[in-house]
C-alpha cells in the first residue's frame, strides 16, 4: 500500500462534509432490537410493516397494526361478550355452568365475573395485538376465534332450544 492510497474504511470519493452538532440526535435505537413496551405501543407510531433491513419483516414488533388484526381482534372481543351474556341467560333459566373457573367468579357474584373475563380477555386481546407479527400468536386468535364460534352457536342452540333441555 502507497501513501496515495486512501485507507480501507474511507470511501474512494468526496463525501459532503456535515458538522457534526447537525447530525447527532442522540444513540442510535437500533443498536438494540424494538422493545416489546415502548412509547409506541399503544399510541402507534409510523411504520405498519416489519423492519428496515432484509430479514426484519416477520415476527417483530411494529409500530401500527394492520386494519386485519383490529378486526380480527374486535371480533374476538364480541364472541367473548356474547360469550358472558348467554352464559348468564343460561344460568337463569336454570341451566349449570360446566366451566370451573366460571363457577368460582359466579359465586362471587355477577360483576365480579364480568369484571375478570373482561380484563382477562382485555389482556389476551392486548397481548395478540402487540404480537400480530408472531406467527403463533396468530394461530392462536385463529384458533380463539373459532373456539368462541363453534361456543357462539352451542349458546345460540340452548337459547333456541336445539340442545339441552333448558326451561324459558
Amino acid at each position: 500500500m502507497t501513501n496515495s492510497d486512501p485507507p480501507a474504511h474511507e470511501p474512494p470519493f468526496d463525501v459532503v462534509s456535515v458538522q457534526e452538532e447537525d447530525m447527532y440526535r442522540g444513540p442510535d435505537r437500533r443498536d438494540a432490537p424494538t422493545k416489546l413496551f415502548s412509547k409506541f405501543t399503544f399510541s402507534g407510531g409510523r411504520r405498519l410493516t416489519g423492519g428496515r433491513r432484509p430479514g426484519e419483516n416477520r415476527e417483530v414488533f411494529i409500530d401500527r397494526y394492520p386494519l386485519w388484526t383490529w378486526i380480527m381482534l374486535t371480533i374476538f372481543i364480541i364472541l367473548n361478550l356474547l360469550d358472558a351474556h348467554f352464559t348468564l341467560i343460561y344460568l337463569q333459566r336454570g341451566g349449570e355452568e360446566a366451566n370451573p373457573v366460571a363457577v368460582r367468579l359466579l359465586s362471587a357474584g355477577m360483576g365480579t365475573f364480568i369484571g375478570v373475563k373482561a380484563f382477562g380477555v382485555g389482556l389476551g386481546t392486548a397481548v395478540f395485538c402487540m404480537l400480530n407479527n408472531f406467527r403463533n400468536a396468530r394461530i392462536g386468535v385463529i384458533i380463539s376465534l373459532v373456539f368462541y364460534q363453534l361456543l357462539l352457536f352451542y349458546h345460540m342452540s340452548l337459547y333456541f332450544g336445539w340442545a339441552g333441555n333448558v326451561s324459558s
